[in-house]
């Protein structure tokens, strides 16, 4: 049976729709993760150190910054509070310019940053598997997104 050209015109609409929605899950995804990950990847010439946390909030985790090379020392540095960050441990970290916000740096630090991109990949994967039937890309999409959440897991 040959399709009618509106027939033809809805399928292609309603591709051209989960396009866009993948588009901006990964586009959001990426801007999300590069919030953090930029002071990790252009790390060349900011203030490196490490932290002690002495404290813990609701949102974030305060310590002391002990520096390494030419960066300044500060009594009292914060860090954004997650599973990666405990009371009592002592995590390399890289200062966000013009503040007193630090990153983990490391391989940890780097996995960590990278997070949201890992969800926004695996919610296009479904996207991309039962919408736009795409079946390997989805695969391969879901896969390159679970890889990276259990490599953070097992990194930190």
């Amino acid at each position: 049976m040959k399709r009618s050209t509106s027939h033809r015109a809805l399928h292609y609409g309603r591709n051209a729709a989960l396009g866009c929605v993948v588009l901006l899950l990964l586009v959001a995804g990426v801007l999300s993760s590069w919030a953090s990950a930029q002071h990790i990847v252009l790390a060349k010439g900011r203030e490196h150190g490490s932290i002690t946390v002495t404290g813990c909030g609701a949102d974030v985790c305060t310590g002391p910054f002990a520096p390494t090379g030419q960066a300044t020392a500060r009594s009292r540095v914060t860090i954004a509070r997650s599973v990666a960050v405990k009371k009592g441990g002592t995590y390399p970290v890289v200062v966000k310019p013009g503040t007193d916000e630090v990153v983990r740096t490391g391989l940890p630090g780097f996995l960590h940053s990278w997070v949201p991109l890992g969800g926004a990949l695996l919610l296009a994967a479904l996207i991309i598997g039962g919408g736009l039937r795409l079946t390997r890309t989805a695969w391969g999409t879901g896969i390159a997104g679970a890889a990276l959440l259990v490599a953070t897991f097992i990194a930190l």
